[in-house]
């Protein structure tokens, strides 16, 4: 599977997933979807979105990827995961088709999930794809709305080596005369987005021209947000939950999803959207979005993985101006590790580490490469050993980061939960 082996299982083809779709009697074609493609921001946008619309009554599912802790996080409704025996169930009354079919982990995945959104009868299924766009597994649906978030760099081997590929591959998830939202406006891609809507006859807005974000952050790690409509004037004033800095790219996005969906005919309201983005994390499970484990030392866990990701991250770091950075960081090999380290700046104490998965870059090699940009520190045997020397070396007034990868992550928050 993808999340192990990486673009090895990566399956380039909707071939097996209309079959599957198919011979499950077609349960995506019972749902009302909201399909969201991006470089960054998919994750954070899907579970904003599903907290608001759970919020106001909405029965909703939730399909994302790839899982922290445990797979059952990828399908949820109302903030459940799946239960672990509909899986089971699901899989054995299936597993000899599937194999005949010779079905990729993502597809089979996809399945599953369409069937337990339909036996679950939720009103609206929130379905993030898993990479690209044109040719995910996810891409067999008709949705009510389509959100593409941002693009930047990132699996460059799969959806091509510029932007206006990858924008090239987002926008295959555009549907003749299904509504699609552009949370960031990019002058570079923005072109591709309006010939693609077009030529579907497609409603397309790009969101950050009409909701614009303010945001500050508290000691409390409160993200005190205005959201103030270009066009009617409205300002909300939202205490997100999800403090990261680079949620000022996804919420606009997020807004316009929700004004179009209350033109289609589903009421939200202005105090439930301020209610729900206050506790995204508690309604919906979400991890690893500048996650705060603990204070003195202030220490914050995020999945941030490629370039544009990373430069955020740099951003907020030196935006509190900790007395010191102390980093625990791996990679994962099929990633491009230079652009990244290259933005790391060269007074931070590094620990490397290697998530601990085949795809994992191996510490010892992470340092190598590190040291070409004049960033030095310790290699680790683990993520959780790196963290405890983290810990052991700061001071309150410090900060520990926890990341280069989703898996770093995954690996460190396993080890903390026990």
């Amino acid at each position: 599977m993808f999340q192990r082996l990486g673009p090895a299982a990566y399956k380039a083809d909707l071939t097996n997933t209309l079959k599957l779709c198919k011979y499950l009697k077609n349960p995506e074609n019972d749902l009302k979807c909201i399909h969201i493609a991006g470089t960054n921001g998919k994750g954070s946008s899907s579970h904003m979105l599903a907290a608001i619309l759970q919020s106001c009554g909405y029965k909703t599912g939730l399909y994302t990827s790839p899982h922290l802790l445990d797979f059952t996080e990828r399908i949820k409704v109302n903030g459940t995961c799946i239960a672990p025996e509909y899986i089971t169930t699901f899989v054995h009354r299936h597993k000899s088709q599937f194999d005949a079919m010779d079905l990729s982990f993502f597809e089979w995945t996809v399945g599953l999930a369409f069937q337990y959104f339909k036996d679950q009868k939720v009103d609206i299924a929130i379905i993030e794809t898993g990479l690209g766009g044109r040719l995910d597994s996810t891409n067999v649906i008709h949705p009510i709305i389509s959100l593409i978030t941002n693009i930047g760099y990132d699996h460059q081997a799969l959806l091509g080596n510029t932007l206006a590929q990858i924008a090239q591959e987002k926008a295959g998830i555009i549907k003749t005369r299904c509504p699609v939202v552009i949370s960031s406006f990019q002058e570079e891609v923005a072109e591709i987005f309006i010939k693609t809507a077009a030529a579907q006859q497609a409603p397309l807005f790009f969101a950050s021209k009409e909701w614009k974000i303010t945001s500050h952050l508290n000691e409390s790690q409160v993200q005190h947000i205005k959201a103030y409509h270009v066009f009617t004037k409205k300002e909300i004033s939202i205490p997100m939950d999800l403090c990261g800095q680079y949620q000022l790219y996804n919420l606009p996005g997020v807004l316009k999803t929700c004004d179009v969906l209350c033109e289609m005919g589903y009421p939200i309201s202005e105090s439930k959207i301020i209610k729900s983005l206050s506790r995204v994390q508690q309604l919906t499970g979400f991890m690893g979005r500048w996650q705060c484990i603990s204070n003195k030392p202030l220490t914050i866990a995020d999945t941030a993985h490629n370039s544009d990701g990373i430069k955020q991250i740099i951003k907020q770091l030196q935006h509190l101006n900790p007395s010191k950075v102390h980093m625990v960081f791996g990679m994962v090999r099929d990633k491009s590790i230079e652009p990244v380290l290259n933005l790391l700046p060269v007074n931070y104490q590094y620990y490397f580490v290697c998530p601990d998965l085949p795809r994992g870059l191996p510490a010892n090699d992470l340092a190598e490469t590190a040291a070409n940009f004049n960033l030095n520190g310790t290699v680790y045997a683990s993520v959780w050993e790196g963290y405890m020397a983290a810990k052991n070396a700061a001071n309150d007034s410090d900060l520990i980061y926890i990341g280069g990868s989703t898996f770093v992550v995954a690996d460190f928050l396993k080890q903390y939960n026990l």
